[in-house]
């Protein structure tokens, strides 16, 4: 079983940045792909951003142009840097490989003040 755990978030003002990081306990360069979800209190679990194996990303319209993901397969570990953050980017914030195996982490919460 791998582990995923994240870590990095914080309390920001809006405009500021933070990185997130997930760090694996085992080889992450095999994975199909892997993701950046986040969930607001009352809100559906969204996907943020995702990274194939191929290095191929995928961004949700609403984090296009101020967040990227990133992978480090030497570090086995899931980045992923938030930049121009917004109070409706508060949530908490998991990495996780859904398939097939359907790994999660425990979560980083991220809040943006205004």
């Amino acid at each position: 079983q791998v582990q995923l755990v994240e870590s990095g978030g914080g309390l920001v003002q809006a405009g500021g940045s933070l990185r997130l990081s997930c760090a694996a306990s085992g080889s992450i360069s095999s994975l199909t792909a892997m993701g950046w979800y986040r969930q607001a209190p009352g809100k559906e679990r969204e996907l943020v951003a995702a990274i194939s194996r191929g290095g191929i990303t995928h961004y949700a319209d609403f984090v296009k142009g101020r967040f990227t993901i990133s992978r480090d397969n030497a570090k086995n570990t899931l980045y992923l840097q938030m930049n121009n953050l917004k109070p409706e980017d508060t949530a908490m914030y998991y990495c996780a490989a859904p398939t097939p195996y359907n790994w999660w982490g425990q979560g980083t919460q991220v809040t943006v003040s205004s």
